[in-house]
């Protein structure tokens, strides 16, 4: 009875494993691929840009806390909001 629930819980840990083994999205750019986590990282960067742009113009930037800890922060929050909200099915 040990080894068949042995083998069983195996093949249940390979199933939890593999089911995440699925293509990874990507996007087709003059005929090469690209994985879609890199537009989503270099947008959350581009937006993280724009919002120290607009902390600065309304002079918010200074209230802020460690600058090195905020900004690499912001920046993956955009990249997984972005993720969440255009390319999870």
């Amino acid at each position: 009875m040990y080894p068949l629930r042995l083998w069983l819980t195996a093949l249940a840990m390979c199933a939890v494993l593999l089911c995440g083994c699925q293509r990874a999205p990507s996007v087709n750019i003059l005929g090469s691929f690209f994985p879609i986590w890199i537009f989503c990282m270099v947008a959350g960067i581009l937006l993280t840009v724009v919002a120290r742009a607009l902390l600065v113009r309304s002079r918010l930037e200074s209230e802020l806390g460690p600058l090195i800890v905020i900004y690499p922060s912001l920046a993956a929050f955009f990249a997984c909001a972005l993720w969440l909200l255009c390319f999870r099915h």
